[in-house]
């Protein structure tokens, strides 16, 4: 009979001697993950704005699916009949679901928490609904990803210490839950350690968490909308403390330089809905800073979005022509720009494996660190 190791494995390949950042090999049933990844986000079993072909050519290894969402719409049930979230939207890939905690928790009048579980209402329609861990479990075993998120309490920012401990020590029971709920070897569990942005509560979490063999760990209640210091601190001090021989995954996370120090930290996977949430709003990513497509200075600029990028849109068009659709309100424009930011993301991690892999990461992060910040203290000036 096979068993959870035969199907999730992962290896460390590489280190970097002077901060915790790694090189790996995650192996799940539906391939290898090559680590420090970014996962583009699909939320509604959809990249927004692209193909999944779009996805794939990317260079993307693993989606994010939100089974929140999905649960809402178009139901588990259609789903599972589909042939799971794989057959569904014809991505064949890895895939990762939220469990949604974070989600409900945010619909702060349209929810009520208890022990069991949480009660909640569909903002779009109104209608009851009811998750506890157990049904969590259910939702995303149906939906048939590779790995699937434990459901947890995610506490707000800020929040007083008896709040952030409550909450922690809910998603420890949950958790428990959760493990006793979930016995389908082919899909990988992972606890998610919370405890706001109290360092004695993170501590506790990420050592009571490690106790469950699981195949990966996750920092939760982070990008709440706290400091960036503030969550550097946390996520610093957090990462080292969980499983060495295991994956960490920073969950909301994306802008370059919060991969950057997210790994420099030792966390290995990154997901954030903020590369095509930046596209559709015009934004995108270049060494040197974010850039903004509707400004007139790109009205003739028959250059690539980024001159050092290899995507489609850098490929085939140029600021001018995408500021153009981006003025004349075409969906292209944002079609574009998603397809960039992805790839840009994507392949940001994938030349900061090969540095970890060369040996010279500390020295790679230090420049980019430096391009980018004084890129954003020159938009400040």
């Amino acid at each position: 009979m096979l068993t959870h190791n035969d199907f999730f494995n992962f290896e460390v390949i590489a280190r970097e001697n002077n901060n915790f950042a790694r090189a790996g090999v995650f192996k799940t049933p539906h391939g290898i993950i090559k680590t420090p990844v970014f996962m583009p986000v699909g939320t509604n079993s959809t990249v927004k704005m692209l193909t999944m072909a779009q996805v794939l050519e990317t260079g993307a290894q693993i989606i994010l699916n939100n089974s929140y969402h999905m649960y809402l719409r178009a139901g588990c049930e259609l789903i599972k009949k589909a042939g799971g979230l794989h057959a569904w939207q014809n991505w064949h890939k890895p895939i990762l679901t939220d469990s949604g905690g974070f989600q409900i928790f945010s619909l702060s009048k349209l929810r009520k928490i208890t022990e069991e579980g949480v009660y909640f209402s569909d903002p779009k329609n109104g209608s009851k609904h009811f998750i506890s861990p157990e049904i969590s479990m259910q939702i995303q075993n149906d939906l048939g990803a590779d790995i699937i998120m434990a459901f947890d309490e995610c506490a707000p920012y800020p929040c007083d210490y008896e709040h952030a401990k409550a909450a922690m020590e809910r998603t420890h029971r949950w958790l428990k839950r959760c493990f006793d709920a979930h016995k389908n070897q082919r899909t990988a569990l992972f606890p998610i350690v919370q405890g706001a942005f109290f360092e004695d509560l993170r501590c506790e979490a990420a050592n009571f968490v490690s106790n469950f063999d699981a195949a990966g760990y996750a920092i939760g209640g982070v990008s709440v909308g706290e400091p960036v210091d503030v969550k550097n601190k946390i996520v610093e001090l957090t990462a080292p403390l969980l499983p060495d021989n295991k994956p960490r995954y920073l969950m909301g996370v994306g802008t370059p330089v919060d991969l950057i120090n997210g790994v420099k930290f030792g966390v290995d996977m990154f997901d954030c809905v903020l590369a095509t949430r930046n596209a559709r709003h015009g934004t995108f990513f270049t060494y040197s800073g974010n850039k903004i497509i509707k400004n007139k200075e790109f009205e003739d600029d028959f250059t690539p979005l980024d001159e050092k990028c290899n995507c489609y849109a850098c490929r085939n068009h140029t600021k001018a022509y995408i500021r153009h659709l981006y003025r004349t309100q075409e969906a292209s424009a944002a079609t574009l720009l998603s397809i960039h930011n992805i790839h840009f993301l994507v392949n940001l991690m994938k030349d900061i494996r090969e540095s970890i892999l060369d040996g010279n990461f500390e020295q790679y992060a230090s420049e980019l660190l430096e391009g980018f910040n004084r890129c954003q203290k020159d938009e400040v000036q």
